[in-house]
């Protein structure tokens, strides 16, 4: 017996705003611009890109976070991070840092150029009430650990978490085993190229173009979607992704939901208000520097 597939479409989309972040550095905010705008397990993604310094070269200081994991993807430029429990890592061109901060860490992420372009996202995913006070721990992919796999009809893949199933074949990424079971895709597609995908149909997924526009849905009812905007795709068992006459560089991401209650205040994301003033109260007391018990 064959079970027939079906072609996730556009649903909704969520339009990037320009806002700044950190000291002030610019950027574009799609997922996250408000509260309400999330797509369970994902919180917020940033998009960040100039060739003017004065964009970012504040950075972005020392700040807290609580409850959740920052992904961070370099694709030009060169930051660094550095941590209250002494870490250090370097983010350049082509890598990732994938930190839970579970119960608490202070971070910054600082440019280390002065000229030339910066561009990359952050990407914020949720964390199951269950890990929320795990400690914090991370770690910098540096791009040969990024597995690139070339489609046939042209263009690539990069898989940073998840598995690209790609012509009978499959691929996994550095990046597994975590609770929300990211699939985080950078594709890039010539003219009119197809990138078609499976994604579990019980999983929350988005499709966020930054190079040119594409089309969402099956050959001959796709949907346009705009550079720089989320595409929040219907359910669904499998994705089908067109590129414009220009080509087109996008994100795919997809993730277990959590279906549990968010409460979230900045940098602190846990379930209830309760848990939000007592991260309040650590954060302001020094208890994030001092260890767990």
């Amino acid at each position: 017996m064959t079970t027939s597939k079906t072609t996730r479409t556009l649903e909704r989309v969520i339009e990037s705003i320009p806002t700044s972040d950190g000291a002030g550095v610019k950027l574009r905010r799609s997922l996250g611009h408000t509260q309400r705008l999330r797509l369970d397990p994902f919180l917020m993604l940033d998009e960040f890109s100039s060739e003017d310094a004065n964009d970012y070269i504040a950075g972005f200081p020392a700040h807290p976070h609580r409850g959740f994991e920052t992904v961070t993807y370099m694709l030009d430029g060169h930051l660094r991070h550095e941590d209250h429990l002494g870490h250090r890592g370097e983010l350049k061109s082509g890598a990732v840092q994938w930190m839970s901060a579970g119960r608490g860490i202070i971070h910054s992420e600082m440019p280390q150029q002065e000229q030339g372009r910066m561009r990359g996202f952050q990407l914020w995913v949720n964390l199951p009430a269950a890990e929320k006070m795990k400690p914090p721990a991370y770690r910098d992919i540096q791009p040969p650990e990024i597995p690139v796999v070339a489609l046939p009809g042209g263009g690539r893949v990069k898989v940073i978490a998840g598995t690209l199933m790609n012509d009978g074949r499959s691929m996994a990424g550095p990046v597994g085993g975590l609770a929300t079971d990211p699939l985080y895709l950078d594709v890039e597609l010539p003219a009119g190229g197809r990138f078609v995908h499976p994604v579990a149909s019980d999983y929350n997924a988005f499709v966020y173009p930054y190079e040119g526009g594409v089309g969402i849905g099956p050959a001959g009812a796709a949907r346009a979607l705009k550079a720089h905007h989320a595409g929040v795709l219907s359910a669904g068992d499998r994705i089908d992704v067109t590129a414009g006459p220009e080509g087109a560089r996008f994100l795919v991401l997809a993730g277990r939901p959590l279906r549990e209650p968010v409460a979230q205040y900045g940098p602190f994301v846990m379930n209830t208000r309760e848990e939000i003033d007592q991260a309040i109260r650590d954060y302001q007391s020094g208890a994030f520097t001092r260890p767990s018990d």
